[in-house]
């Protein structure tokens, strides 16, 4: 089959037969060259730095977004908070396939043949674009922001009033949008295996797991100063369960089920190429945050500068939640390596508690 071909040409048998934390670095060194070599990776790379380079010739100080949980800081400062993070991403790629270097779950098999799989790709993303439009005009018939990926005040914070309600409601709509309905239409025809949804190896799953969960967890709390730690005790017991579960069901649970369970083995099936559909993950992920409270549409310069840093911001995330699917062929894994317990409930925290009220 192609998908068989594919794996077998990318994980060579070399990969499969190291041992041991240095052979192991070795072989994920090696696969991180041969993925740098790619054209779909020397194209991102240079979109990145493209990028990089447009907003900090065209920004003048201060940037026109609302982030008031960051400290005071340039655009340069942005930019290079965002490039860290980059690297961070980059090398948690390097540790994932040192710990799934002996696996090669064909992920590209699971997806129908081609011809289905791209009518597949196209009238999901069609969808989730009708998606993101509906859930910008329910939340403001009901004077709420519009309804992304992510609630009002994620990660930056927000000076505007988030409301229980708008929490709930945000949860709710893409709980049943990105998760339910297209989950129930897709069980119809494949099996949960087929949609990343059963673990082929679940002593490996859980390493990857815990080493991720706790490289990722290290970095929100020491190198970033997670504010969780300025809550009381009952604010800690009350607001991450609230938190788990509210982001759990509004953002997790969505992006497991629409990018990692559905389309990135048709993103898989479609191109031929790891590489491309890392990036494509990436990208994907991306455009699901286009509402995110904090972007400015209003103008053209406001909106350039929304869509480079939701791209700065968002691709790197998107990677290597595709890597950890693509390497572990479990798109679970992610959920709990690397989105709902960090950074979502140690950084998201904070905010659930001030916007819920509770003192």
């Amino acid at each position: 089959m192609t998908g068989s071909r594919l794996n077998d040409r990318e994980v060579p048998p070399g990969l499969v037969a190291a041992s041991g934390p240095a052979p192991a670095l070795r072989s994920a060194g090696s696969t991180m060259s041969r993925l740098l070599r790619q054209r779909a990776v020397r194209l991102a790379v240079a979109a990145w730095c493209l990028v990089n380079v447009l907003v900090l010739a065209l920004t003048d100080d201060p940037l026109p977004f609302d982030w008031p949980a960051l400290p005071p800081g340039s655009a340069v400062d942005r930019v290079a908070d965002t490039n860290i993070a980059m690297l961070e991403v980059l090398l948690l790629m390097v540790v994932v396939c040192a710990l799934t270097r002996r696996r090669r779950p064909d992920v590209a098999a699971r997806a129908p043949k081609r011809s289905t799989a791209r009518r597949e790709t196209v009238l999901l993303l069609g969808y989730g674009a009708l998606g993101l439009l509906g859930g910008a005009l329910v939340a403001r018939a009901f004077g709420w922001h519009p309804f992304g990926w992510h609630l009002a005040g994620t990660l930056y914070g927000t000076h505007e009033h988030v409301a229980v309600a708008e929490a709930i409601g945000w949860a709710g709509y893409n709980l049943i949008v990105y998760a339910l309905i297209p989950l129930a239409l897709f069980r119809r025809r494949y099996p949960a295996v087929a949609l990343n949804l059963r673990s082929t190896d679940r002593r490996n799953d859980l390493l990857v797991i815990v080493v991720v969960l706790l490289i990722e967890s290290a970095v929100q709390l020491i190198a970033l100063r997670a504010a969780i730690f300025d809550l009381t005790p009952r604010q800690l017991a009350l607001g991450v369960p609230l938190t788990f579960g509210l982001y759990l069901a509004g953002a997790v649970l969505p992006a497991m089920i629409f990018i990692y369970a559905i389309l990135v083995p048709r993103y898989l099936r479609l191109t031929g190429s790891t590489a491309a559909t890392v990036v494509l993950g990436g990208l994907t992920y991306t455009a699901a945050h286009a509402w995110d409270a904090w972007t400015v549409f209003g103008s053209v310069g406001g909106a350039a500068l929304s869509v480079a840093f939701l791209l700065l911001t968002y691709t790197g995330p998107g990677m290597i939640k595709t890597l950890l699917t693509l390497r572990t062929g479990n798109a679970w894994v992610h959920v709990w390596a690397y989105h709902a317990l960090a950074p979502h409930t140690l950084v998201d925290t904070p905010h659930l508690v001030e916007a819920l009220h509770i003192r």
